[in-house]
């Protein structure tokens, strides 16, 4: 991790050309990195939030145009009404671009301040959109398309989402125009493999009770909102391997209980009964390490986000297992009753990697 000092510095690069000459003195790098300081030591921020804490600060203060400064970070607009970003791009925090999408579905908000939510698609897969109700945007229809110019693509917990605003331009386009996107993708992988680790801030966690943010609460702080008491939701961010690769993937509360038999009442009266929110990570743990399972849901940045899941337990041991095992027999001259290539798939199913013969 970056010094606070190297992160005043990158952060200088990145505004230095958006400031004014009379501004250039109060955002040195001497300045900025005395704000991380006070962000990190005195406010007490997330290390891992500072940066984006304090940059957007910045950006507020010195009255920059936040337009232009993330077009430049990005080298570049990312997508235009001519050739649009396709959906599945739509991968970094904070950018602003210009998608066409159809809306695939309209849910009912649960808030005043968002105008509409729901679910847009074009053919490289389908993302999550929020518009909110103080940019005053047009109604849109379910089954319509539109290109969605200067919307901000947001990230929490590995799941990306659009942000329509009120710089966004939002265009129609007619049901026989060539525009029109007829086909969404679904953008799903399918991955097997063992559950071998659990990731930090797995189990049971708090969540941002403000209703334009679902941030993960950490100790009593969201990165934006600040003090906050939070309402619990259970989560798992597991790491699964299939002995070649590994796949980070994230379980939502009812993909959780699926796997563990364990829902959010049941976590949270074990976090009561222990007085530590820490043992439900611990009993998720004790549920899934070593066991096998096939899931299937979109890649949302590093994590695959799990709507589909089964155990998988009686998986064919790999190609070339039996000849491996003949050959350790043979090898260390063992003729001991009943392990043989034949009968091999007795034995506990726990490694179904090829088995090298070493010497002792």
């Amino acid at each position: 991790m970056n010094t606070l000092r190297e992160d005043a510095q990158l952060l200088h690069e990145q505004v230095a050309p958006h400031l004014s000459d009379d501004q250039a003195d109060d955002y040195d790098v001497d300045a900025l990195e005395t704000l991380f300081d006070c962000y990190v030591n005195t406010y007490r921020v997330p290390r891992n939030a500072a940066f984006d804490s304090v940059r957007n600060h910045v950006l507020k203060e010195a009255d920059v145009d936040t337009e232009a400064f993330w077009a430049s970070l990005r080298g570049g607009d990312q997508g235009t009404t001519e050739e649009p970003l396709p959906l599945a791009e739509c991968t970094a925090d904070g950018a602003w671009v210009t998608v066409r999408a159809k809306i695939v579905e309209l849910w009912d908000p649960r808030e005043d301040s968002i105008h509409q939510v729901g679910l847009i698609g074009d053919e490289s897969g389908r993302l999550k959109f929020v518009a909110w109700a103080k940019s005053n945007p047009p109604v849109l229809e379910e089954g319509t398309t539109y290109t969605f110019k200067d919307v901000v693509v947001d990230e929490y917990d590995g799941n990306y989402s659009l942000k329509i605003n009120s710089r966004s331009e939002i265009i129609e386009h007619a049901a026989d125009s060539p525009e029109t996107i007829s086909s969404v993708g679904t953008m799903t992988t399918v991955y097997d493999g063992v559950f071998v680790a659990m990731q930090s801030q797995s189990g049971l966690i708090k969540r941002c009770t403000d209703p334009e943010c679902t941030r993960v609460i950490q100790q009593g702080e969201c990165s934006e909102h600040g003090s906050n008491e939070g309402e619990f939701d259970l989560r798992i961010k597991g790491v699964l391997d299939d002995g070649e690769s590994v796949q980070e993937c994230l379980f939502t509360a009812g993909m959780t209980e699926v796997v563990t038999g364990i829902d959010l009442e049941e976590a949270m009266q074990l976090a009561s009964d222990a007085l530590d929110i820490s043992v439900v990570e611990r009993r998720l743990t004790d549920l899934l390490i070593g066991r096998r399972y096939s899931v299937e849901g979109p890649i949302l940045g590093r994590y695959l986000l799990v709507g589909e899941v089964s155990e998988t337990p009686n998986r064919a041991f790999a190609q070339g297992y039996h000849d491996a095992v003949d050959d350790l027999l043979s090898e260390y001259g063992y003729d001991g009753p009943g392990l043989t290539a034949e009968n091999i798939e007795d034995l506990p199913q726990t490694y179904d990697a090829p088995v090298a013969a070493r010497g002792n």
